[in-house]
């Protein structure tokens, strides 16, 4: 362990290069690794069980605060700190006027639970090539909100650990369990589903908020634009809609997953409490 951060102020230090290589999607797949920036968000990473690989801090500013909390932790763990020039944090963040702190943490994707043992007032989201990743970092924050179970992410979804995902998530990245399947796999293991699994679809007759709900519900939401597959579809034990009042036939697929999921979750006799 190191009595301190390693000061960089060069922009083509190694690490300063392999840091900013995990803005690229195949870099984060090969590494396992993801960047989180600011204090809020690594905070909220430590009080769910995540250390730091890296910790970043800009030059001077680790001898006080926040930042020098955090810079302890990270060094008392063992791990590796770096104190950079502005420069090399404004060339790591992915926006102008950087955060005083980012971080380098490993991603984590969990196992699917046996379908026949989910808890009974539970609810679990599915979503089936979600491509935006604000959309899914809004939808992942509201999971966490709502105490969803977790969420299904199915065939070629977003990278939900891109920065402008993990942005989104406000934090939630660190405390929803997150699980990764091909559409056969899915479809294998929603077959032992105990409760509902509620699709929402443009030609279903279902209201969704005059739905009773058969728990644990499995919700399922399709990508932006093409909504769920006909494999999915048929899968659903009921098709629900989102009924419009105006010109327009869909939401936004955030928000359509928000109002979704607080009237499954409404319905639920132990909301507060995510199994």
């Amino acid at each position: 362990m190191t009595s301190g951060p390693k000061l960089i102020t060069s922009l083509t230090n190694e690490r300063v290069k392999a840091i900013r290589a995990l803005e690229m999607r195949k870099a984060r797949k090969e590494t396992g690794l993801f960047v989180a920036e600011g204090a809020a968000l690594i905070i909220t990473a430590r009080e769910h069980g995540f250390v730091p690989e890296t910790l970043v801090v800009r030059e001077g500013a680790a001898a006080a605060g926040v930042a020098r909390d955090l810079v302890a932790w990270a060094l008392g763990a063992g791990k590796e700190c770096l104190e950079v020039s502005s420069a090399v944090l404004e060339k790591l963040a992915s926006k102008d006027n950087p955060q005083t702190l980012l971080a380098v943490f490993k991603q984590r994707f969990a196992e699917a639970p046996p379908a026949r043992k989910i808890a009974k007032d539970a609810t679990w989201l599915a979503l089936e090539e979600v491509r935006d990743p604000g959309n899914l970092g809004t939808i992942i924050r509201t999971v966490d909100a709502v105490g969803a179970a977790g969420i299904v992410l199915i065939g070629q979804c977003c990278d939900p650990y891109q920065r402008e995902c993990v942005r989104a998530t406000m934090g939630s990245i660190f405390s929803v369990p997150l699980v990764r399947m091909r559409r056969e796999e899915f479809l294998s293991w929603r077959a032992d589903w105990p409760g509902d699994v509620a699709g929402t679809h443009l030609d279903a007759r279902e209201d969704f908020r005059k739905t009773a709900y058969e728990h644990p519900v499995l919700l399922m939401m399709g990508g932006e634009g093409p909504g769920l597959t006909d494999s999915l579809t048929r899968s659903a034990t009921r098709l629900v809609k989102i009924p419009m009042a105006g010109k327009l036939d869909s939401l936004n697929l955030a928000v359509a997953t928000a109002l979704a999921l607080y009237q499954v979750r409404g319905a639920s006799l132990s909301i507060g409490s995510r199994q």
